[in-house]
């Protein structure tokens, strides 16, 4: 099959699918605009950041086969993939440990503010009275939103800091999620709400999706408490940002964030962000998967994924229930695993009240 990699791939990995008798092209600095004029005669497309909307899958002549080179795929157009009959797939779980640990790396900069520590000291300012103080995370309620793969390893390591981790109880939860839940020591609530006023941290680890738009809203925040700190290293979509911003200026809320609702789609460029920019921000640039360990193993399921499909079999489809048969995998195919199209553990809609 001819593959297009629009994204920054480890060469291992190309050099693997090319063994496998695939013919792969690889063009990492490929935007948007440039995807149409670069798809031509392709099969398969692998994308990590780069969006893929409609238009784009429009002008696909060959395309039968998006995979997203991460957990979520709200970056391209699953509704007009499904009507062209292409597939669009993920890869859930590969990158779960990468992203837990920025988050948590968030919370612990957040806490002992080692970023303006850093600033002053380059400057040749010293003012230890100031950066002295600190909470610690021993002992501090950290609420978990979403306990898939990233939200169970992110309550690890809160836990094995010794912070009393919290979620919202939910009867959907599948055992194996409840197991690794009850052997952390997470202590369930009955509502987000619930769940803000319990604790001083808030880490966001749901996908983006139309259920979970502006879940951090100011109907949630108007229950968290002075001082909180926020983690978003999920999407951007999930905040309010303007609610978020009030919060900071009225209760001295303070968030760590690896993502914004507007940030640039290319790895570089210029970005206006007045959440980014504010005092009580933290921030890193979508960064939470690019470990090398996170790339790798997500590029060995990639190329699993392709040539399982090549063979007749879908890995991962999040649209598996709604593709329309006009450019199907073999025939006879059958799908090795079931869609999936959020994390374990996290029952949409999962919404505080009169959000917008």
């Amino acid at each position: 099959m001819r593959v297009l990699v629009a994204d920054a791939f480890p060469e291992s990995s190309l050099t693997e699918m090319a063994e496998l008798g695939h013919d792969c092209i690889h063009k990492p600095d490929t935007t948007t605009e440039q995807l149409s004029g670069e798809l031509a005669g392709c099969d398969v497309l692998v994308v990590r950041s780069t969006k893929v909307p409609a238009s784009v899958l429009a002008e696909a002549d060959a395309l039968r086969l998006v995979i997203r080179a991460g957990s979520g795929t709200n970056t391209i157009d699953c509704e007009a993939a499904s009507e062209r009959g292409i597939h669009v797939c993920n890869v859930p779980g590969r990158n779960s440990v990468a992203v837990a640990e920025l988050a948590f790396g968030l919370l612990l900069a957040l806490d002992r503010n080692i970023a303006d520590n850093v600033i002053d000291l380059r400057a040749g300012h010293w003012d230890k009275k100031r950066y002295a103080r600190a909470r610690g995370i021993h002992g501090r309620r950290v609420g978990v939103i979403g306990l898939g793969q990233i939200g169970l390893e992110f309550a690890e390591r809160a836990a094995a800091f010794g912070a009393r981790v919290h979620a919202v109880a939910n009867t959907q939860r599948d055992q194996q999620t409840r197991d690794r839940a009850h052997a952390i020591g997470v202590h369930f609530v009955d509502s987000l709400e619930t769940l803000a006023r319990t604790c001083d941290v808030l880490s966001l680890h749901v996908p983006a999706t139309e259920s979970t738009r502006h879940l951090l809203n100011r109907d949630l925040l108007a229950h968290v408490q002075p001082g909180t700190i926020i983690l978003n290293t999920s999407r951007g979509e999930l905040v309010d940002e303007d609610a978020l911003i009030e919060a900071m200026e009225a209760k001295d809320v303070r968030a760590g964030i690896d993502v914004c609702a507007d940030e640039p789609d290319t790895s570089t460029g210029s970005i206006d962000s007045p959440l980014a920019k504010h005092p009580n921000v933290y921030g890193t640039h979508h960064i939470g998967a690019s470990t090398e360990q996170a790339q790798h193993a997500v590029a060995a399921e990639v190329v699993r994924m392709i040539d399982a499909f090549d063979a007749g079999n879908v890995v991962h489809c999040v649209n598996l229930d709604t593709v329309l048969p006009t450019q199907q995998t073999q025939p006879g195919s059958q799908p090795e695993t079931q869609p999936e199209t959020q994390p374990t553990g996290f029952a949409t809609p999962l919404r505080s009240g009169g959000g917008s």
